[in-house]
């Protein structure tokens, strides 16, 4: 009967109780940062190999806008998708399915003949993206013990975190080294690495979730963003942004009348959940939009070889190692509203410093000091906005709320490398001219503090000073694999939604 029931998705032994000291719970852990990682890796590695890919094809910006986006567009389309079917199916096997998807299309980006070619290779890529990523954290969050979430959280958060700014400075290697095409082959040894790693991960699964799946608001979703998307790389195109704002409305519309939808709304009605995405869209824009044109601006604008480009935000790499672990258990002390006050504040800080970054200066002195100043920004809100978004809502939520925060994050970073361009009057083939690079650089890390900026004030007037935790739930040994529904006062269970959805909702304020 066991062997029957952990075939049919029941939790290992080790689920829902492993601490991050366990060799068990390393190797989760290893697995999920290295999974997750590869993705993250993949959204920032590819901005400094940019310059040297539209040269190879003689793309204007657009294409190259559209080799990032290409990524980002499937990934925050299908990303809510892909934590349902995690949820349903089992996390761990649907995390397996993302590795081996991403593996085989960054293969085909490092084969790609043409610059059509590649960005048809990167969607690929996306939908791969969009399996593993939130499978990694909701792997975390299932099984972990309550007690050990909080800094198992923070240590995902944090070498994430240097997973993204890493990408920079391992794809300046590769770039100047064997060529940006190994940018995307070296996907396939990392691949490898998490399989072997999740031979030890414990199943889980949302037991609730049935019925049929929100294929209609997929579809919708991803055509909604890729016609702002068009929108903004090919501006002026009135008819396109207005088609993916009505799709966009469309999408809505759906999910609230949907019988299972992709996005549940009702994990809106969380006020926390909802502050904690708004400031997620603020920071990781101005993060996007900085990923984006740094690169370009130190190697067309300041003469800098793909490698040293690189290089150069070191320091974000390291603050984040360092800083992340510590921040994460800080907020967890002190309560989320000051790091998520506070780290925006000082990333502003960094940005306008970058405004100093000009053509025949120096790193020492107009590089560094901005990139220290942002990265230990970062370092103070990266892994406190990740916990609070998962404190907001119930446990069995977290393949949804992981979901929907990737989400944000990567339309933010979407809209960011759409719209940047337009908003600082860099087009067509004028990112190979030093002056044309350097005024738009100049404009847009202006722009990126302001974000940041806004991001502080919504944490600071909507973040609660201290996270109210949730009512315990109730142990089962049967169908449980991250929690039942809570008991409502009295020791009722609650009303049973319609069939085939989920019960609960959010949790208010938090």
């Amino acid at each position: 009967m066991a062997g029957h029931e952990e075939a049919a998705g029941e939790p290992r032994d080790g689920a829902g109780r492993l601490t991050t000291a366990s060799p068990t719970g390393r190797r989760v852990l290893g697995s999920a940062v290295l999974g997750s990682g590869m993705a993250m890796l993949d959204s920032t590695i590819v901005t400094v190999a940019l310059p040297r890919i539209g040269d190879d094809f003689g793309v204007p910006i657009s294409g190259l806008q559209w080799i990032l986006n290409a990524y980002m567009l499937t990934l925050a389309g299908l990303i809510l998708l892909g934590g349902g079917l995690g949820d349903r199916f089992g996390r761990r096997r649907v995390f397996v399915w993302g590795v081996v998807w991403f593996a085989v299309a960054s293969v085909l980006c490092g084969l790609a003949p043409t610059a059509p070619a590649l960005i048809a290779a990167r969607a690929l890529q996306g939908v791969g993206g969009a399996l593993l990523t939130p499978g990694s954290l909701a792997l975390i969050q299932s099984s972990f013990a309550t007690d050990q979430r909080a800094k198992a959280v923070g240590l995902w958060s944090g070498l994430g975190g240097v997973a993204t700014a890493l990408g920079p400075f391992l794809g300046g290697w590769l770039v100047d080294g064997p060529g940006w095409r190994w940018i995307f082959l070296i996907n396939v040894p990392l691949a490898a690495a998490v399989l072997l790693l999740t031979r030890a991960v414990p199943e889980s699964r949302d037991w609730s979730a049935s019925g049929r799946f929100d294929v209609a608001g997929a579809v919708l979703a991803a055509l909604s963003l890729g016609g702002v998307t068009f929108a903004l790389i090919n501006a002026p195109a009135p008819g396109a942004l207005a088609g993916g704002l009505l799709l966009g409305a469309a999408f809505v519309r759906w999910e609230r009348r949907a019988a299972r939808p992709m996005l549940p709304l009702e994990v809106f009605g969380s006020r926390l959940f909802t502050a904690a995405n708004a400031v997620t869209l603020c920071l990781y824009a101005a993060i996007g939009g900085v990923l984006f044109l740094l690169p370009t601006q130190l190697q067309n604008g300041l003469g800098y070889d793909a490698l040293t480009a690189g290089v150069a935000s070191l320091p974000v790499t390291l603050l984040l190692t360092v800083l992340s672990g510590p921040a994460g258990a800080l907020s967890h002390r002190i309560g989320p509203r000051l790091p998520l006050t506070l780290g925006p504040l000082v990333a502003a800080v960094g940005l306008v410093l970058l405004h100093r970054v000009r053509p025949g200066g120096s790193y020492w002195t107009d590089v560094f000091p901005g990139v220290l100043v942002q990265g230990l920004g970062m370092s103070l809100f990266v892994a406190p906005l990740t916990a609070t978004v998962l404190a907001s809502v119930e446990v069995r939520r977290a393949g949804v709320a992981s979901g929907v925060n990737n989400a944000a994050a990567r339309v933010a970073q979407l809209v960011a490398v759409a719209a940047l361009p337009l908003a600082t009057g860099l087009s067509s083939d004028q990112y190979r001219s030093a002056e044309a690079v350097d005024r738009a650089f100049g404009r847009a890390v202006l722009l990126c503090a302001g974000l940041m900026l806004l991001g502080a004030l919504i944490a600071w007037f909507t973040v609660p000073g201290r996270l109210a935790p949730h009512a315990p739930e109730p142990r089962c040994t049967r169908h449980c694999a991250v929690g039942a529904p809570p008991l409502e006062p009295g020791g009722r269970r609650p009303a049973a939604g319609p069939p085939g959805r989920a019960g609960g909702g959010g949790t208010g304020d938090g």
